[in-house]
């Protein structure tokens, strides 16, 4: 391998610039859009993308507001949940995401963002702040602990917020009562001005190795490793499957009419070409198991 690799020390460059490399790197991100009220009930909405779920037994989400990357001031969420210690947290899909950026705006504080980016307001059960009526899920918190990680310009504070109570817009649910991936149309926060949205051809699928125990790469044959056709994502597939394919599956998939046509051919380097290519179309439209065995009969 002789990529060229940009190597770089964080004390070695500016913080905006460093901000700017990580928060490209590390994405997507998903958007914790936070409603908090401070000590006299005004209200804050701001998102943040520093943030993910960390625990189900007990419920916790954490994000982090940022200290102003300038002059180091805290932010109006920052301030708030000091103040009062409830948070909801509404998550944020395509249908919302201008409003929600608009939201983002550094109003001054009293300013309820809820009425200058036109969402709708709603009483929550069990918190002081509002949840937003558009968001798919939102999600009562109170906070249970505040961790500050310095107190310089760009520095985090992780807010651990313990969930309540969520509150799931029933269209984004399947027959069977839980959250439909493809109908919530999630948003994630990517570097710059950019965001990416989990829809369409940008949803796939990987079958999960929870209760099975894949044979790994490193037991696949030598012809399936040293492939110049097969992907690093085709070959975790292969190692993914269970067990190497049997004799009797390996003499029958030759008699799949594809491998048929590609057996035909007498020169033995385009077969292999073409095998491999046949290999790799099947791992990409989960037949996995015909294409080991396909990679295997070629001896």
């Amino acid at each position: 391998m002789n990529k060229k690799i940009k190597t770089i020390s964080p004390s070695d460059v500016s913080q905006p610039e460093l901000h700017s490399y990580l928060l490209s790197a590390v994405a997507p991100r998903p958007i914790c859009f936070a409603s908090t009220v401070d000590k006299d009930g005004n209200v804050n909405l701001s998102p943040f993308s520093f943030f993910n779920v960390f625990s189900s037994n007990p419920p916790v989400l954490i994000f982090s507001p940022a200290r102003s990357g300038r002059d180091g001031s805290m932010k109006h969420t920052h301030q708030n949940v000091l103040e009062v210690p409830e948070v909801v947290i509404n998550i944020v899909n395509y249908p919302m995401v201008e409003q929600m950026s608009l939201a983002s705006t550094a109003y001054d504080k009293g300013v309820n963002e809820f009425e200058k980016a036109g969402f709708t307001q709603v009483k929550s059960d069990v918190v002081s702040p509002p949840r937003v009526g558009e968001a798919p899920v939102a999600l009562e918190c109170t906070v249970t602990q505040v961790i500050p990680l310095a107190d310089a310009p760009g520095a985090g504070n992780l807010v651990l917020a313990r969930v309540e109570r969520m509150h799931i817009q029933e269209e984004y649910l399947d027959a069977e009562g839980q959250l439909d991936t493809q109908r919530l149309d999630l948003i994630g926060r990517m570097g710059g001005s950019w965001y990416t949205r989990s829809s369409g051809d940008s949803l796939f699928e990987i079958p999960k190795p929870l209760r099975t125990k894949g044979i790994g790469v490193d037991n696949l044959p030598k012809v399936v490793v040293e492939s110049t056709v097969l992907t690093g994502n085709n070959l975790g597939r292969l190692g993914n499957l269970e067990r190497l394919p049997s004799p009797q599956a390996i003499a029958d998939i030759q008699k799949d009419t594809e491998v048929i046509s590609i057996l035909e051919v007498s020169d033995n380097h385009w077969l292999k070409e073409k095998a491999h290519e046949l290999a790799k179309k099947w791992i990409e439209t989960n037949r996995a198991n015909d294409a080991l065995a396909l990679l295997l009969s070629l001896g």
